[in-house]
């Protein structure tokens, strides 16, 4: 899949220890490690620079909304896949045993916006969906 040229996001989040964020980041979900301290880790999350922050007291889980039938975090962030990798990543997760918010599933079926998603926690709580469309097209369809 050709992805288009757009500028990496920054993200900053919460963590309750850093150690966990390099084996769930580094290691579960493969971004490589950029930069760190004793206080924050850069990682290349596809492309785009996430930097977990050690704030034991800070993470936490938050509200949630219904969407399609979901219970799904209103604080989460995550990334657009290609229908491959997805489908490689949930296979990944389900062999790692995680514990998945929202399974993976195909939602909105036969809709605008048709999405493969799946929602999990990392061991700080940070809510992560990943999601991945067959026809990249739809990614903002109403």
């Amino acid at each position: 899949m050709t992805r288009a040229i757009i500028p990496p996001f920054h993200l900053a989040f919460p963590v309750h220890d850093l150690n966990e964020a390099r084996k769930f980041y580094g290691e579960l979900l493969n971004c490589p490690e950029g930069r760190s301290s004793d206080q924050w880790i850069d990682f290349d999350f596809y492309g785009h620079q996430i930097v977990a922050h050690l704030a034991p007291d800070s993470a936490d889980e938050g509200a949630e909304n219904a969407v399609d039938g979901h219970a799904v975090p209103v604080r989460h962030f995550g990334v657009v896949l290609d229908m491959d990798e997805w489908h490689a990543l949930a296979e990944r997760l389900k062999a790692a045993g995680m514990d998945f918010i929202i399974e993976p599933y195909i939602r909105f079926k036969g809709e605008p916006g048709e999405q493969a998603t799946m929602f999990f926690r990392d061991p700080s709580g940070n809510a992560v969906e990943m999601k991945a469309f067959a026809d990249m097209s739809a990614l903002f369809a109403k």
